[in-house]
């Protein structure tokens, strides 16, 4: 008799473990999926976070480093790469806000535009060099579109008044004007600009 209540307790103490175990087993297995599930948000998020590194998208060269061996080194890259899918008409590369930490690479464009001015008799002959802070890349870009960014410029050039363009403003204003059109037809040819900047090496109107 005196043994019954001792069973019943070793009983009821038995099955309060089975509980705690189960319990705990629940708590292991909430936990897991929960973890699992922010595994999964993690992962959806980074995927999410935004399209893989372009190594089409032209590279801003460091102070020091050579364009052509940066150009080189995303080349090969890009070669491992489907090319980017773009909406629009292309990217425009921004000019660094911290110019001195990157290098410049000029270009001279090797002949001159000549083109009648509008409402006049009088006609312009500019001659152009391009610079960028990005990789080789963009200066062959340049070179490989160079007709229809000549042919651009052209018919730009021949909507251009012939008193405009005897002002230093006027001469500014056709400078950035030359810039969005050389950029407009590299985005367009290439998927991206690039240029950030056009020098006059000649201007004569005559």
């Amino acid at each position: 008799m005196s043994d019954a209540p001792d069973a019943g307790a070793a009983k009821k103490k038995g099955g309060g473990k089975k509980k705690l175990i189960i319990i705990l087993g629940a708590v292991a297995l909430l936990g897991g999926g929960g973890a699992a599930a922010g595994f999964f948000a993690a992962g959806s998020m980074h995927k999410e976070s935004g399209p893989a590194e372009d190594a089409f998208r032209p590279q801003l060269v460091l102070t020091g480093e050579k364009p052509e061996e940066v150009a080189k080194t995303w080349a090969a890259k890009a070669a491992e790469q489907h090319a980017p899918e773009r909406e629009g008409k292309g990217v425009d590369l921004p000019r660094p806000a911290n110019a001195s930490a990157y290098q410049a690479t000029y270009f001279q464009i090797p002949a001159p535009f000549t083109s009648n001015l509008a409402d006049s008799d009088s006609f312009a002959q500019v001659s152009i060099a391009v610079s960028t802070y990005y990789d080789q890349r963009v200066i062959e870009a340049v070179q490989a579109h160079e007709l229809p960014i000549r042919s651009a410029i052209l018919m730009m050039m021949a909507q251009e008044q012939e008193l405009d363009l005897s002002t230093p403003q006027g001469k500014e204003k056709l400078q950035a004007k030359l810039l969005t059109v050389i950029n407009d037809v590299l985005k367009e040819k290439t998927g991206y600009g690039g240029i950030d900047n056009v020098y006059f090496t000649n201007f004569v109107i005559q």
